[in-house]
């Protein structure tokens, strides 16, 4: 198994993208999986390395990413030690870099014995199902695309994070992490972002739009976003599998940091789902 962490490309805006790949050398083009880390998320959270390791061994390659403005440094790519960059990013930035990662693994050369760079899918959990969603509607590139515990309406929290007119006024409004305790900010211009881009950005229209094979995953016990998203989500691309994970939570009854070696029964029936369905 090779794991190859931390390569770094430059995306549009000023700031790296981290890339970690795995895949079995074989020599053999395989399959390329994109995934997409959530809102206050990142590529290293919890056991998304395992779940990478799982699909390394069915035959794919494995792609996770740190958007370039989580948050996260090239130096420090766990958690959030940049803040500024936090309080900047918005969906069409993290569509840009999610496009950047999908021009690099096309156009790399480094792994075109290992990466079929005609057979992506990409798979986004929480936030980043939105992501994947809109960028699946707007790439031919990719082929498949699944969502884990995914939003379906970016409009709706974007207008949530607080009262808009003193939003507006005092230009940054903040959430706590209740992980790491840190007061995260948000600028006005995440909500002028989506205002500018609000055709763009409809989840809705994008997935009643998809002509492409889609898996929609939620567990049950979901109360970050709840159930009644996924079913939004089935409702408007009735020809999607939809699968409901019993007993799980938002991230499928996984935490950070996680010392296990293996996943969570949740987690795991998730990702045997997923090869199944790209299978």
């Amino acid at each position: 198994m090779k794991n190859i962490k931390n390569l770094k490309i430059q995306g549009n805006h000023n700031k790296p993208i981290l890339i970690d790949v795995f895949f079995k050398e074989t020599k053999q083009p395989k399959p390329i999986i994109i995934f997409c880390h959530g809102y206050k998320g990142f590529k290293d959270w919890g056991a998304w390395h395992l779940m990478a390791e799982v699909f390394a061994k069915a035959g794919f390659f494995f792609v996770k990413f740190n958007f370039s403005h989580n948050g996260g440094t090239a130096e420090q790519p766990i958690d959030f030690p940049d803040l500024e960059a936090f309080g900047n990013n918005n969906y069409t930035k993290e569509l840009d870099d999610l496009e950047s990662v999908i021009n690099w693994i096309s156009n790399n050369t480094d792994f075109r014995n290992e990466a079929k760079k005609e057979d992506i899918s990409l798979i986004g959990h929480s936030r980043g199902g939105g992501i994947v969603i809109l960028k699946s509607k707007e790439d031919a590139r990719v082929k498949q695309v699944i969502t884990l515990a995914s939003v379906c309406d970016f409009e709706k929290r974007t207008a949530t994070i607080g009262d808009l007119k003193e939003w507006k006024k005092e230009g940054v409004k903040y959430v706590v992490n209740g992980r790491t305790k840190q007061n995260m900010p948000h600028f006005y211009q995440f909500y002028e972002n989506f205002i500018q881009n609000k055709e763009r950005l409809d989840i809705k229209k994008a997935t009643e739009n998809l002509e492409i094979p889609y898996l929609i995953i939620h567990g049950n016990k979901d109360t970050s976003v709840l159930i009644e998203e996924a079913k939004n989500l089935k409702k408007w691309n009735p020809s999607s599998e939809f699968r409901i994970i019993d007993n799980a939570n938002h991230v499928f009854n996984v935490f950070h940091p996680w010392k296990e070696n293996s996943l969570s029964e949740e987690l795991k029936s998730t990702t045997q789902i997923c090869i199944d369905f790209l299978k």
